[in-house]
């Protein structure tokens, strides 16, 4: 649920990035955070235990535009990417209004997408959301790969719901921001619905 701030004239929104362990997540706020200019984001911070980090940081954009005169502030967030930091993914689903599901182009990931995937609907549904009408895009990483999947297969596999798809390679950028400039037009869109 997008945080409205009437002091600043800002609608905070959160976007989570969710998938697999070192499927990219991290990568891509990175790539982002150092793109990002400096005026128009704030610090990155990561939360580290002894064994799973999560990034967060946020930023304005300046081309989105305005929401009734409020500018829109965007917070990213990434989860842990093993399933067995659930009660971490659980706790940075909270408030969510948006989730780029980052999926591992490569052929052996295929069964970590597949679980993560299904981690994020039930961790979902245990929020109250339903990962079929929050605004959702799925980013197929590491297409530079050589055993990358094709396009078609991992479109089948996890995008039911035929959701945007947006093909990656994050360590070159490649993809980055068209992801994110994805989900933060659904984002946007279904605030103006809700309000």
């Amino acid at each position: 649920m997008s945080f409205i701030n009437y002091a600043s004239r800002e609608i905070n929104c959160k976007i989570v990035y969710y998938g697999p362990g070192l499927c990219g997540k991290t990568t891509n706020l990175q790539f982002i955070y150092d793109k990002t200019a400096n005026d128009a984001k704030g610090k990155m911070i990561s939360l580290a235990t002894e064994t799973e980090r999560t990034l967060f940081f946020d930023f304005l954009p300046l081309a989105l535009g305005e929401i009734r005169g409020f500018k829109t502030r965007f917070h990213l967030y990434t989860v842990p990417g093993q399933v067995f930091y659930d009660a971490s993914r659980k706790l940075i689903l909270k408030g969510v209004d948006g989730v780029v599901f980052v999926a591992d182009s490569q052929e052996e990931r295929f069964d970590a997408n597949i679980e993560s995937l299904e981690n994020l609907r039930d961790n979902l549904e245990e929020q109250g959301f339903d990962l079929d009408k929050i605004p959702f895009v799925i980013q197929f990483n590491k297409r530079d790969l050589p055993n990358a999947t094709p396009v078609e297969e991992l479109s089948k596999l996890l995008n039911e719901r035929s959701v945007p798809e947006l093909e990656a390679c994050a360590t070159t950028g490649e993809g980055v921001f068209e992801t994110l400039k994805a989900i933060a037009k659904l984002v946007l869109t279904d605030l103006k619905k809700g309000g």
